[in-house]
């Protein structure tokens, strides 16, 4: 084997990817070896909500074949937040340098991963804690996506820089590595966001810990199989959090540190 084979087998060495199922058997398997092929060296947990529709053993069965496959169940469809929760929780736990997060549904593009941890990793800046896969930076896109549901996230994701007083500029992706130290420093347990605000709470907590973002763009594709979990009760969620957040973090006495990192 050629010195650069041997170092793409080691690409993702140190990596978990979380990835959160609830009725993904249409998908998880199609993913699942797309990251494989991205970072074979990585490691991936399926975090699964009592799926109806035999996606959990889909992932028990992978996991009996594949030693870098692991599987959460869960009693319910708990929600989004708390699965990665759990995730980040199992990851620390293992040791893990990388804890990245990932839909199932085809629409962060895994091959993408290796540019993001690179850029965690060979980052001079230790403050560089995490790095989001963006649509709405230059070179990031959407595709499928009706002019609405665009105009929407843009519009969000503009009232929650402004709001917050925060320079991300697709605060509410989740297509994510966090360096496991950043996940480490912070009390999980007071995470209580359940919908896509989940994102935009652990975006403050990095920021608010010292730490920076960088923004690598990406093309974001609508799922083409099985069934979107967003509802209208995620974005008002996802709302009436960062216009809480917005005004405590600007009013004097119960401001929190703005933590407000250039990205780079």
């Amino acid at each position: 084997m050629s010195d650069s084979s041997n170092a793409d087998s080691h690409v993702g060495a140190g990596c978990l990817v979380i990835v959160p199922t609830y009725n993904e058997a249409e998908n998880l398997m199609w993913i699942i070896e797309r990251v494989f092929a991205s970072m074979p060296a990585a490691h991936l947990l399926v975090v699964d909500d009592n799926s109806v529709d035999g996606t959990a053993k889909i992932a028990d069965d992978a996991s009996e074949a594949d030693k870098r496959i692991h599987v959460l169940h869960r009693a319910g469809k708990l929600g989004l937040g708390s699965a990665y929760v759990e995730g980040f929780g199992w990851g620390l736990d293992r040791g893990y340098d990388y804890l990245i997060e990932m839909d199932a549904d085809g629409s962060h593009p895994p091959e993408r991963l290796p540019a993001m941890v690179e850029s965690l990793a060979s980052s001079g800046d230790s403050r560089r804690q995490l790095a989001i896969g963006s649509r709405w930076v230059p070179g990031g896109s959407v595709v499928n996506w009706p002019l609405s549901r665009q105009l929407l996230s843009r519009a969000g994701n503009v009232y929650a820089r402004i709001m917050l007083g925060i320079a991300v500029h697709d605060v509410t992706a989740g297509f994510r590595v966090y360096r496991a130290e950043s996940i480490a420093s912070m009390d999980l347990r007071s995470v209580d966001s359940k919908g896509y605000c989940f994102q935009v709470d652990m975006t403050l907590r990095v920021l608010d810990g010292g730490g920076s973002v960088v923004e690598l763009p990406i093309e974001f594709r609508e799922r083409e199989r099985g069934e979107s979990k967003m509802s209208r009760a995620i974005v008002i969620e996802a709302m009436l959090r960062v216009t809480q957040w917005g005004v405590q973090r600007r009013w004097p006495f119960r401001r929190r540190s703005a933590g407000t990192a250039a990205l780079r």
